[in-house]
């Protein structure tokens, strides 16, 4: 039996050729099987680098990546050379990849990463934001109950945070972060990264209708910014904002959800205090 392969996983350009690293052409010409995300993209790669397909490629995207990861698995195991390839940027970052590194590392498989371009990393430098530290959180849900749980817990982040979105969902996101977290929130809007028509626009959320485009094109990362540091807000100046939102008519979820946004204190404590100011004064109008 042969010895095994190799599974090398291969960060392509995210839109400048030249952004192709010497050793993953060499990677791209040396495997034996090239597993790709969309194979008509991947073969347009291999024409621009006069680099012979053959019949090496594969497609491997999100529908087939664990049934295709077994198949693969077999490959390597009886000797060849896999090179996996998103569509661009670096496998497995919100595209197929991480799954087929799974399946090859519980097989007992050696797999090499061959680093380079990614988005998420780019429009953070970009963005102006501190890059100590930094939350990547991929794709966000697109509704419901799990939508709302990710932009809750983003409130009070206190690193900056990326986001992939698509063009035509872009706006709609927007005015969810801005909901969610307030106008005030710093953020960054990268797209068409290192192509002819990169644009980064850096301001606040309660911005951003009016100065982005109508139709952004192209793929786009936001980068939002730290959230401020929680301010010395005692219970009295709480229940004191707490009481005119009451007034105003808003109802106790609401009421907590505003003044916690503006007080920068936890929606948990707002909603507490909220639910005893109801109760009181539900018993003094009996």
């Amino acid at each position: 039996m042969s010895a095994p392969g190799t599974l090398v996983v291969v960060a392509t350009p995210i839109g400048n050729l030249g952004d192709l690293s010497p050793r993953a052409v060499a990677a791209l010409k040396r495997a034996d099987v090239i597993a790709a995300e969309d194979t008509r993209r991947t073969r347009k790669l291999l024409s621009a680098l006069d680099i012979p397909a053959g019949g090496r490629l594969v497609a491997v995207h999100g529908h087939n990546e664990a049934e295709m990861a077994r198949r693969i698995v077999d490959e390597i195991l009886c000797g060849r050379t896999v090179a996996c390839v998103s569509d661009a940027g670096t496998p497995g970052i919100s595209d197929p990849g991480s799954r087929l590194v799974r399946a090859c590392i519980a097989a007992g498989i050696r797999v090499d990463a061959v680093p380079g371009p990614t988005a998420a990393i780019a429009a953070l430098i970009l963005s102006g934001f501190s890059t100590d530290r930094f939350v990547f959180e991929g794709f966000l849900p697109r509704k419901g109950k799990d939508r709302a749980a990710r932009l809750a817990a983003l409130e009070f982040e206190d690193r900056p945070v990326i986001v992939f979105e698509s063009p035509a969902r872009l706006g709609a996101t927007l005015d969810d972060l801005a909901a969610a977290l307030g106008p005030d929130r710093g953020v960054a809007i990268a797209r068409e990264l290192t192509k002819i028509h990169e644009e980064v626009w850096r301001g606040h959320l309660g911005e951003c209708a009016g100065a982005l485009p109508v139709a952004a094109r192209g793929e786009v990362v936001v980068v939002l910014g730290p959230a401020a540091p929680p301010g010395p807000s005692d219970d009295a100046a709480v229940v004191v904002a707490l009481e005119a939102e009451l007034a105003r008519g808003l109802s106790v979820k609401d009421a907590a959800g505003e003044v916690a946004r503006r007080l920068t204190i936890s929606r948990r404590r707002a909603y507490e205090l909220a639910v005893g100011l109801k109760k009181g004064s539900a018993s003094a109008d009996r």
